[in-house]
């Protein structure tokens, strides 16, 4: 990683981090969601970082933070999230780490420059601060 926390954009694939552990999220995959976006606000803040979580779909009712920005791709499809992280990176931010372990996504941006870290690797690096996934 080239930068410090603080000056270091992070752009999480959402479903990819959930799905890190087999704990039965697929049971509430909309809570699932909130848990993670409230354990990111608490990492966020906790370490000065500037997050941005995507996901496939939006969700009813809305996940919303003033932490951590929440977004997913215009339309739901497969790879969706994939394809709009990449279009983040395009947008021509800079000093960009991609959390993702899927091989593909993470071909993809680091041909765009980005560094990656793993799903689990970092689900792990935000319990340390933030406590488990469990509810917000």
């Amino acid at each position: 990683m080239s930068g410090t926390v603080e000056s270091v954009r992070w752009i999480v694939d959402g479903m990819n981090v959930i799905g890190s552990r087999p704990d039965g999220w697929w049971r509430d995959r909309r809570g699932a969601m909130a848990r993670l976006v409230a354990q990111l606000e608490r990492w966020a803040s906790a370490e000065g970082a500037h997050v941005t979580v995507v996901f496939e779909a939006p969700t009813t009712p809305p996940i919303e933070s003033r932490v951590v920005e929440v977004t997913h791709a215009p339309a739901s499809a497969p790879n969706s999230a994939d394809d709009e992280i990449v279009r983040l990176l395009a947008a021509g931010r800079s000093d960009v780490t991609v959390v993702t372990s899927d091989r593909g996504l993470a071909e993809r941006v680091r041909a765009a420059g980005a560094d990656v870290r793993s799903a689990s690797g970092f689900r792990d690096r935000i319990e340390d601060v933030a406590g488990g996934l469990t509810e917000p």
